[in-house]
């Protein structure tokens, strides 16, 4: 199997002014497909060949094999984190996931705290996720580097780019104006719903 990188699910200015196109250009046609590319010349002929993404990315994981690891799970990172956002305006949580937010946080906006908190602690580079855990109870956890919450048996449902070349065009070292943007205008809460009510967590880029 050949491991392709998946189109934006918008066009490359539609986050403007909160992200821009030069932003997305570069990050998704450079970085996103730098790592697909890798990847592809990492599991050419290998037990790895064939497999689905995510898959591959738990099994490096397990293995140690952290080339591989590294390439899928930023692939994967990636592909997720486009579908975190949407050019629409932000509407905020409903129904099953607006309930959980609020018996975990209390409300959204302490969830938005809790979130840029866990951002800002993570050291150089890294992703911030809101995650449902096997019993059904949401957090907000921060990975290091290409670190992905399906390893440690999390579902992800939201996710920001912790890694300097997100932002860096847009907000040079203001970390937290870049989150604080993020959760206010640029969060697809529809699209977490939907990774909520997702059976699995195999089949969310599916979704």
């Amino acid at each position: 199997m050949t491991f392709n990188l998946p189109d934006l699910p918008y066009a490359q200015d539609a986050l403007a002014p909160h992200m821009s196109e030069q932003t997305l250009n570069f990050h998704h046609g450079k970085h996103h497909k730098g790592y697909v590319d890798k990847l592809n010349d990492a599991v050419k002929g290998t037990d790895y060949d064939g497999m689905e993404l995510l898959d591959v990315a738990r099994r490096a994981h397990e293995k140690g094999d952290t080339a591989v690891f590294n390439n899928a799970a930023q692939a994967w990172n990636h592909a997720f984190f486009w579908r975190c956002m949407s050019p629409a305006t932000p509407v905020e949580p409903q129904g099953p996931l607006a309930e959980k937010i609020a018996a975990t946080f209390g409300s959204l906006p302490q969830l938005r705290t809790r979130f840029i908190a866990e951002g800002m602690a993570r050291f150089g580079s890294g992703w911030v996720w809101l995650v449902e855990g096997t019993d059904g109870v949401l957090d907000v956890v921060s990975t290091a580097n290409a670190d992905l919450p399906q390893t440690a048996g999390l579902k992800p449902l939201l996710t920001c780019d912790l890694w300097e070349h997100a932002y860096y065009l847009d907000y040079q070292n203001a970390r937290q104006a870049f989150l604080e943007v993020f959760f206010d205008h640029l969060v697809d809460w529809d699209f977490a719903a939907t990774c909520l009510n997702t059976q699995g967590d195999s089949n969310i880029l599916a979704a």
